[in-house]
C-alpha cells in the first residue's frame, strides 16, 4: 500500500468514533436512559423514595465498611440494638436469624452493636451465628443517642415510610407479631 494511503486509512481509523459520537452512534446510551446517581434508570422506574430523617445517618459495619441507612428507605426495617456481652441479646441471636431469613426482601434487618470492643462484637456475630445481618460498630453510641436507647437489648421497627413504630425491648412472641403487622 502506497504510504499515502495508509496515512490516509489510519486519519480515517482515528476519526470515526468522532463521526460515530456526533451522528449519534455512541455506545453509550443516551442519558435519559442511564441510571441517575441513585441507581435506578431515569425513565420508565418509578422514583426512588425519600429518605425520611429517621434513616439519615451512616456508620461502619463491623468489617470497616461503609453503610448509609438511606438504602432502607421504601421497605420496614428492624434496628436491633445490642451489646456483645448481654445474655438477652445472645438469647434473640437465634430469632433474628430466623426472622431475618423468613421476612427477607419484605423488611431489612439492621443491628447496631455498641457497648464492647469490635473484636468482642465480631465474636458475638460469629457465635450467635447472626452474620447474615448486617451490624454497625457504634462503640461511641452515636447512633443509640440517635434513637433514644438506653439499653440493650432494644428494637426499633419503623414502617416503609421510616416512621418510628416500635422503640422497646420485645420478646420472641412480641417481635413475631410486630414484624406481621409491619410487613402486613
Amino acid at each position: 500500500m502506497p504510504e499515502g494511503a495508509l496515512v490516509g486509512t489510519r486519519r480515517a481509523l482515528l476519526t470515526l468514533p468522532l463521526a460515530m459520537l456526533a451522528a449519534g452512534c455512541a455506545t453509550s446510551p443516551p442519558a435519559a436512559a442511564r441510571p441517575a446517581a441513585g441507581g435506578s434508570p431515569v425513565a420508565g422506574s418509578p422514583p426512588a423514595p425519600p429518605v425520611p430523617e429517621t434513616l439519615k445517618f451512616s456508620g461502619t459495619t463491623l468489617d470497616g465498611a461503609t453503610y448509609d441507612a438511606a438504602q432502607l428507605a421504601g421497605k420496614p426495617a428492624v434496628l436491633w440494638f445490642w451489646a456483645p456481652w448481654c445474655a438477652t441479646c445472645a438469647g434473640e441471636a437465634q430469632s433474628v436469624a430466623d426472622d431475618q431469613e423468613e421476612y427477607a426482601g419484605r423488611l431489612t434487618f439492621l443491628g447496631v452493636a455498641g457497648m464492647g470492643t469490635t473484636k468482642a462484637m465480631r465474636e458475638f456475630v460469629a457465635d450467635m451465628d447472626v452474620g447474615a445481618v448486617t451490624h454497625l460498630n457504634d462503640p461511641t453510641g452515636k447512633i443509640w443517642k440517635r434513637f433514644a436507647i438506653f439499653e440493650q437489648s432494644t428494637y426499633v421497627l419503623l414502617d416503609a415510610a421510616g416512621t418510628m413504630v416500635t422503640r422497646s425491648y420485645l420478646d420472641d412472641q412480641q417481635l413475631t407479631a410486630a414484624l406481621k403487622k409491619l410487613v402486613a
